[in-house]
């Protein structure tokens, strides 16, 4: 028996990149559209006039006033084992992971930890609209096993993955490369693929690996077609001057990853700061990923993401937005949306609302290579949608009533909204947050 409803609001989707192309043709909005979804997938999405004498007689139809109906928001780099560290005090990237984060991790062995904590962490990124995360794990296997049943029973498309770390950090965190290699492919083969649930190989980042333990990590993912890889790139000055000093032999950070055959198409690296013409052109070539984190880099004094040089017209690179808790400050996409805004401008780059919100729905799930799954509002498209409330707050209500366009309304959502805004939240088609 087809399972079939309707929602009804204003709704807007992305149909291209906008830094690539005219903004205003980028997307789709409708004022009043019905939006079909029929068995966790969305069957068509168009005004409400046009699509409302086409739906069968006993389809339900949820209506949403003062809202907007978008793709859940995508989160492309994230830590759900440093969610109990968000807003520690810390100076810069390596003296934060050691006085918080490999702390905070050994908890992870165990799973009963391990899932209360993955409970919490996903409850938060559904009150704020994220419906698809790319999230790291810890060294233990229990901290895989824990999450990936807590977002098979909520549903949702996640990508997660065991950090393999066999050097410089404390013992007790510490796996090999042969252990590495073996605990990933046992959770490989557990889970990857079971339901809406995805594994990403996860080398810490370059310093975290020994050359043995990169090469397998390069053997795996060529040993699982369809799996993810996700890792760590030029983040912060020191960090490369370290990785300079352990592979002097290679020419650059991206080099060493793409020695051991870990760039490529579902290949996403967080950060990207300070990279040489060189390496953007390298990852455009390779289809490798960014995933920009903007609260984080700004919390760390890391540096400020170049929009210029990640989509410049001769050699775009994929770039998906993303939270990076702990270290980032806030589960909200909007807040990422806001601080992005402001690191672009620092950089010379006016970030409309437009290239905001594409990075976080359409943008993040080509940089996932998941286009042809989430991230877009389109018949076939998997049902996870987001309801933001486009009157949360008193002064969101007051400053929306001078409101002129589309892209106004989305530019005050952005600098002005939080989890507040989200109103609602499906998952597969299904209701799996509403605010109240």
């Amino acid at each position: 028996m087809n399972n079939i409803h309707a929602l009804r609001s204003a709704a807007l989707s992305f149909t291209a990149d906008p830094f690539l192309t005219d903004p205003e043709s980028c997307y789709h909005y409708e004022s009043d559209a019905l939006i079909v979804i029929e068995n966790g997938l969305i069957k068509s999405f168009g005004s409400y006039y046009s699509q409302k004498d086409k739906v069968p007689p006993n389809c339900q139809i949820k209506t949403y006033t003062d809202s907007l109906i978008i793709p859940g928001f995508i989160d492309t780099h994230i830590h759900y084992p440093q969610t109990q560290i968000i807003g520690a005090f810390g100076k810069q990237l390596i003296d934060w992971l050691n006085n918080y984060t490999f702390k905070a991790e050994v908890e992870f062995k165990n799973y009963d930890y391990a899932k209360m904590v993955s409970e919490f962490f996903l409850q938060q990124c559904l009150k704020s609209g994220t419906s698809t995360v790319m999230t790291y794990c810890t060294v233990h296997p229990e901290s895989v096993d824990a999450f990936f049943e807590v977002a098979l029973k909520k549903k949702m498309r996640v990508i997660a993955g065991k950090v393999l770390m066999d050097r410089n950090a404390p013992s007790n965190l510490l796996d090999t490369a042969q252990s590495g290699y073996d605990q990933s492919k046992a959770l490989i083969k557990k889970w990857h693929g079971k339901e809406r649930l995805m594994y990403a190989i996860t080398p810490r980042f370059a310093p975290t690996s020994t050359h043995e333990q990169l090469t397998a990590a390069g053997t795996l993912w060529s040993e699982h077609p369809g799996t993810f890889m996700q890792s760590h790139l030029s983040e912060n000055l020191g960090e490369i001057a370290w990785v300079k000093e352990l592979f002097p032999e290679r020419k650059d950070y991206l080099d060493v990853y793409d020695h051991y055959g870990l760039l490529g198409n579902r290949a996403v690296y967080g950060h990207g700061i300070h990279l040489s013409e060189r390496e953007w052109h390298r990852l455009h070539e390779s289809k490798t990923s960014i995933a920009h984190c903007p609260t984080s880099n700004e919390f760390l004094g890391s540096g400020l993401f170049d929009f210029k040089a990640a989509k410049s017209i001769e050699r775009p690179v994929r770039v998906g937005l993303a939270s990076d808790i702990g270290a980032g400050t806030s589960f909200s996409q909007l807040q990422s949306m806001n601080e992005s805004y402001k690191i672009a401008q620092l950089n010379g780059v006016a970030l409309s609302s437009i290239h905001a919100f594409y990075l976080a729905t359409r943008g993040a799930a080509e940089a996932l290579g998941l286009l042809d799954k989430v991230g877009s509002i389109a018949p076939g498209m998997e049902a996870d949608l987001l309801v933001l409330d486009m009157k949360s707050t008193e002064l969101i209500d007051f400053r929306m009533k001078y409101c002129k366009s589309v892209e106004e309304s989305l530019f005050i959502q952005m600098t002005l909204g939080d989890d507040r805004s989200t109103k609602a939240v499906y998952i597969s088609g299904e209701c799996a947050y509403q605010k109240g």
